[in-house]
């Protein structure tokens, strides 16, 4: 591999934490590290240990294994990149490098860190990491950590104020960094065999180029505390770990290949489970081949490819004892719509109806003023409540569990916040988010917020404004009404005292429905053969083609007719569909921006004007198979897999893509929603949902 493979690799612990890099090994951006801790699960995450710097003598010669960017990009030393001869990731993370007497393998694995039994609950932040060598001559091996201490989102440089201090044991390292008036975090470094050296050194100005494109600090110094020497045999391994926490007592790692085997087989052993519970939900022969394969082994690794992608967002949520999911990788926390649009892929159709319905609790217990938080608390802060439509998705996915489960208990635990969200909109609440007595549709008015799902601010003001009546939110208010009438006539057939009472609400909701129903007939422009993607608060129609549309065909309740429906479908499939998701706009559109990258004004800008989204490609698949039954879906799932397996972050799917071609991943390395709408796409096989 004589060239930098800068594709990256992820590995999660259920926690928060996560690991990453490059395939060539280079840190190429600040999120990138070996440990990156989430001390707050899932939230303080916090780079500890960023990498081993590495080299292997043999025979008098040392080989220096690393790969490091300096000097703005100009300068890469070592070269260790040269010698790497193969990379994978099934069943963890494995770089091979080798020459022609010598072979050194590396293998990462993090293990889950949620911890349970009757009594306790425990969080473990660490990761083991094992090095095997053959070779026709004895080795030595000499490696050393690099470390810092700081906020995942920021770099780390060389300042006085700035001390690590380090307490050497028996085969183990003690590290924390010390401030000022503030203590670190303590967390230590274990290893099987070998002699460590302390030998205190600053690295300073790493480069990372990716953090240059975004037009974002580009720079980092990292402290190394020593280094370790290790003799290998031809044939020897050694295991390292490095964990969170102080020592316990006179407590010493006990490290060798049998640890890191059983680390390696559990996580394979737990990944065999998602599998096992998935296959539980539905037969293999109901999950249908997105397109022609040469094996069922091939189509059975892509499957468990997505179970493994989706299984890395779910992570236990410390301030609310309760999971959640991580809207995105490297830099997403936990979002409420993200959440709301994932679970549908990641629960329902993965078999995990237990964790869909501890995560539809846990967002229904923060609903206030009938609004669903878009962003989860710290332990001593507020939720943010800045979506339209993360209620709306509540509701909507809250009937796709009930309709799977049948779960009726939780629809009587959860009917209050159905009330409580319906009164709201239906009355008013925060930003003007109220129903239209005229024509019973949903509008919101708030100047400079965007608090639909294209939402992004730039300098005070939103890049695309969507105030008054957005399609998608509309269609999400006519399928909420269409819920909330079959569950109060569900409610009512139970034994209950107020019978009459709810029989009554519930034609009142089916009457409200079917008002909504006539006037969504606002939004159809015919001389687009399209839908308006807003009618704004003075009337004033947006005749943009925007994917919105498409999410207002796929919903359990649809609000629009055959023939409508198909022509925007044909307009979509002609304007929007990409290989890899549909485009945010029209590429015909004179705001249309090709490509994203750049600067956070160029990106920002750039976010919702034409860049593709991959978790798009759900709704158009289930609006075209409700429309377009008989007919095979025009898109060919083949570039999006071959992205799965081989592009960006291997095993995961991009946030976006550049809307031009060759529409280049962008964005987070991988998203909960992109990989969830292609595990829903491939579990609903052709079954369109609902009316």
């Amino acid at each position: 591999m004589n060239y930098l493979d800068r594709r990256e690799w992820l590995l999660t612990n259920g926690l928060g934490s996560f690991a990453s890099g490059t395939v060539c090994d280079a840190r190429t951006r600040t999120y990138h590290g070996w440990l990156i801790a989430a001390l707050d699960p899932p939230r303080r995450r916090t780079l500890l240990f960023s990498h081993l710097d590495t080299s292997l003598e043999v025979s008098g010669k040392i080989w220096a294994l690393s790969t490091n960017f300096w000097n703005g990009g100009k300068t890469i030393d070592p070269v260790g990149y040269q010698f790497l001869r193969s990379f994978e990731t099934d069943p963890v993370p494995q770089w091979v490098w080798g020459h022609q007497q010598w072979q050194l393998t590396r293998q990462l694995v993090m293990p889950y860190g949620l911890v349970e039994d009757e009594q306790t609950r425990q969080f473990h932040h660490r990761i083991l990491i094992q090095y095997s060598y053959q070779g026709s001559d004895v080795a030595t091996l000499r490696l050393r950590p690099l470390i810092a201490d700081r906020d995942f989102h920021h770099q780390q440089f060389d300042e006085e104020n700035l001390q690590f201090s380090q307490l050497v044991g028996h085969q183990c390292l003690y590290l924390q960094a010390m401030r000022p008036g503030q203590v670190g975090t303590p967390w230590q470094l274990g290893w099987s065999a070998g002699e460590y050296q302390p030998d205190e050194l600053w690295y300073r100005n790493y480069y990372y180029p990716e953090e240059n494109q975004r037009g974002l600090g580009d720079r980092e110094d990292l402290y190394s505390p020593g280094y370790l020497t290790i003799s290998l045999e031809p044939g020897a391994t050694v295991t390292l770990e490095a964990r969170v926490g102080c020592p316990q007592g006179t407590t010493e790692f006990q490290l060798n290949a049998q640890v890191f085997e059983a680390a390696v087989q559990g996580e394979q052993e737990r990944q065999n489970q998602l599998v096992a519970i998935a296959a539980g939900g539905a037969g293999d022969d109901e999950i249908r081949y997105p397109y022609p394969m040469q094996s069922q082994q091939e189509w059975e690794t892509i499957w468990r490819q997505l179970l493994k992608a989706g299984d890395q967002f779910i992570a236990w949520c410390a301030s609310i004892s309760s999971p959640t999911v991580m809207a995105g990788y490297p830099w997403f926390n936990d979002w409420g719509r993200d959440t709301l649009i994932a679970l549908p892929g990641l629960t329902l159709a993965t078999g995990r109806f237990s964790l869909a319905r501890g995560l539809l609790q846990t967002f229904g217990s923060y609903c206030r003023d009938g609004l669903i938080p878009n962003t989860f608390p710290d332990a001593e802060s507020e939720p943010i409540y800045n979506s339209i439509d993360a209620s709306l998705w509540w509701l909507e996915t809250l009937g796709l569990y009930l309709e799977i489960t049948q779960d009726w208990d939780f629809l009587i635990e959860q009917y209050p916040t159905v009330r409580k969200i319906y009164k709201a909109y239906t009355a008013g609440t925060r930003y003007n988010i109220q129903v239209d007595a005229v024509d019973g549709l949903l509008t919101w008015e708030a100047p400079d917020v965007a608090i639909t799902w294209m939402d992004v601010v730039l300098d005070g003001q939103p890049i695309t404004p969507r105030q008054g009546k957005a399609i998608e939110i509309n269609a999400l208010w006519y399928s909420a009404l269409c819920w909330i009438a079959k569950w109060t006539e569900k409610m009512a057939t139970g034994e209950v005292k107020d019978r009459v009472r709810l029989l009554h609400q519930a034609q009142n909701y089916i009457k409200q429905a079917q008002q909504v129903k006539t006037s969504l007939q606002k939004f159809w422009n015919p001389e687009q053969k399209y839908f308006y993607d807003t009618i704004e608060p003075d009337d004033h129609r947006n005749t943009q083609i925007r994917p919105n549309a498409v999410v207002a065909l796929s919903l359990y309740h649809c609000g629009f007719g055959s023939n409508q429906a198909r022509q925007v479908l044909q307009v979509a499939r002609d304007r929007l569909l990409t290989p890899y998701g549909l485009r945010s706009l029209d590429r015909a559109d004179p705001e249309y921006i090709g490509y994203y990258g750049g600067d956070r004004w160029h990106r920002d800008s750039a976010y919702h004007q034409g860049t593709v989204w991959s978790w798009l490609i759900g709704s158009f698949s289930r609006a075209w198979k409700r429309f377009y039954p008989r007919d095979p879906l025009p898109f060919d799932w083949k570039p999006l897999l071959d992205h799965l397996q081989h592009q960006a972050c291997l095993g995961s799917i991009s946030e976006i893509f550049d809307g031009d071609k060759p529409h280049l991943p962008q964005g987070a390395i991988a998203q909960a929603w992109s990989v969830a709408e292609l595990i829903r796409c491939f579990r609903e096989q052709g079954t369109a949902n609902g009316e």
